[in-house]
């Protein structure tokens, strides 16, 4: 029934640099903006943008808005989120709505809120300027 896109690159965010990193047990109120990829596995109230990526831990947590290229979410959301690739693994929770142009949701994840899917940028320019 649902055919993966042969076009469509899967950004793997494990193979790709970690530059920054925010802890389990810190925790950070306010906006986090940056060009490379970051993993969070602590607590952040605030609105998250990163071009790179952003990878969110079991034990993560981001009450705020995400905006960023690709997204593996394994902790919780709440917030809208808007990525180009966004994976939510098993124990992954978005309470938000999303805005992406590929999902993959893993069963057991949870996710309540309004999903548009389009194809929203269309070349590697627009991304920098989207983000």
């Amino acid at each position: 029934m649902f055919k993966r896109n042969k076009e469509a690159k899967s950004l793997d965010l494990n193979q790709q640099e970690i530059s920054t990193l925010i802890g389990y047990g810190y925790e950070i109120t306010g906006e986090i903006n940056g060009k490379s990829v970051i993993r969070i596995d602590g607590k952040v109230t605030g609105n998250v943008t990163t071009e790179g990526g952003l990878i969110l831990g079991e034990k993560g947590e981001i009450t705020g808005n995400v905006k960023t290229k690709s997204a593996v979410i394994y902790g919780a959301v709440t917030g809208n989120v808007q990525a180009l690739q966004l994976e939510i693994k098993k124990t992954g929770i978005v309470n938000g709505d999303i805005k992406t142009e590929t999902l993959e949701i893993e069963l057991g994840a949870q996710y309540n809120g309004k999903l548009e899917m389009k194809q929203i940028i269309k070349s590697e320019e627009k991304v920098l300027k989207a983000v």
